[in-house]
This record gives structure tokens, sequence and C-alpha cells, in this order.
């Protein structure tokens, strides 16, 4: 007889197989990230198909065979209806969702990553986000993510000579995986570096100190956020 698991879960990716079946990769609260298979739920009298859609939190329940994991029951929690009726959120959560899977292997249990992922969709859902908060939620989740991985860049000694940094030109190589100061950009061949202004660092600073009282506050501009994005874009890539 198999033996019934239960668990909450984030449904994050989708993917159709055979003629009625589906993949679901759910991060779970008690065992981490999960490739489940739900037989049959493409068929509209499906009973699982209620509580199994993209970026739905549920109650999922599942066995384990003898190679693949089974889905046999699914209730919706919160579906994030002010997510899913607003296509820039929603390609946030894809994005999301995507470096997630990326980088979170196998079956195993994180409490810290389950907070951070709802918090995050919970941000995302709150009703009237302005756009400049729902797009630092992305960068929130990028920055802390990273920093649970175990990657979190060293915002306040440069890479080199492990000096602390001071507030002048500071820059970011993606060679060394981190930021550098104004002595050591001598080093790095020309073109391999680029300068981070310093109020992105101090952005990314109160990203990794989690203070939203202060970051929904925050008034970013446009050179500012356009920053951010390489940064964040560059530091990754550097992981992946």
């Amino acid at each position: 007889m198999f033996t019934h698991y239960m668990t909450q879960g984030f449904i994050l990716k989708k993917t159709d197989m055979g003629e009625a079946d589906r993949l679901f990769t759910v991060y779970t609260k008690d065992f981490g990230k999960l490739e489940l298979l739900a037989r049959a739920v493409r068929k509209m009298k499906s009973k699982l198909r209620a509580g199994l859609e993209i970026f739905y939190l549920s109650e999922i329940e599942f066995i384990q065979g003898k190679a693949q994991k089974t889905l046999t029951d699914a209730i919706l929690l919160d579906g994030f209806k002010n997510l899913r009726k607003d296509l820039a959120r929603l390609a946030i959560a894809r994005k999301i969702a995507e470096v997630f899977i990326g980088l979170v292997s196998g079956q195993e249990k994180d409490e810290r990553l389950w907070r951070l992922l709802a918090e995050t969709f919970k941000r995302l859902d709150a009703e009237n986000v302005r756009p400049g908060v729902r797009d630092l939620i992305y960068h929130y989740f990028i920055w802390n993510f990273l920093s649970l991985l175990g990657y979190q860049l060293d915002l306040y000694h440069c890479s080199l000579c492990q000096r602390r940094l001071v507030p002048e030109n500071i820059y970011f190589s993606p060679k060394e995986k981190g930021l550098i100061c104004s002595n050591c950009q001598g080093k790095v061949k020309p073109g391999k570096s680029f300068v981070l202004p310093l109020d992105v660092i101090k952005i990314i600073r109160m990203l990794l100190k989690k203070d939203w009282t202060v970051l929904a506050r925050l008034k970013i501009g446009d050179e500012n956020f356009a920053s951010l994005k390489t940064i964040s874009n560059y530091y990754l890539r550097q992981i992946e």
C-alpha cells in the first residue's frame, strides 16, 4: 500500500505530459522542491484542476510510486488573484519561479526559502501596489534568495584587496563576482568592470535588511533602477 503525504506547496511550473497528464514543479513546506505528476488533470472532469494552476498556493496530497510521485488531491489555499490579473506582476512571478527552480535542487526542506517565497508572493499580490514597489519586489527576492543560498555579495569590502570600501568610485567585476575599490580597478582589464553607483549599493543593503517600512517609501530614479537591474542580472548570471 502506498503512503500518502500531505503538505502545502507553491505551484511554480507545469509541463504537459501525454494526452491528459501534467507534471508540476512544486515547492513544498515540508519536502522542498518536488516534481509531481497529476494524471488526467487536463480533462474537464478532473477533481485536481481546481487546486492546480501556476502560482497557486495549495494543500496537496501525493503518493510515492516506484519512479514517480503522483498527486492524489489538491485544495486551493490562495490563488493570488491580484497577481494573476496583472501582466506585469505575472511576468515578475515567472522570472522568480524560473530563478528559484534553476537554483534549488533536490528534495530538501528549507523553512527560510519557504518564508521568502511566501512573503514575495504576498507582496506581489498586494492591492494597489505602485509600479516602483512592484518592480523592487523582484530585486528584493533575488538578493535575499541568493543570500540564503550562500551567495551574498560582500557590499562592504573590496573583493581583491579585502579593504573596507570607502564612499568613492566603486566598481563591480563579473570575473571577481564582487565589488572592487578604485585602487584595485587598475588590476582589472579594461571593459571587464563597471561603476556601481553608491545609491544602488545602499539600495541592495536595504533590500537585505528587509525593512519594508523604508523600502515601500523609496523613490528610485530611472538611472539607479537601471543600474540595480544590471547588477542583479550580472551577479545572478555568475551563479547560475
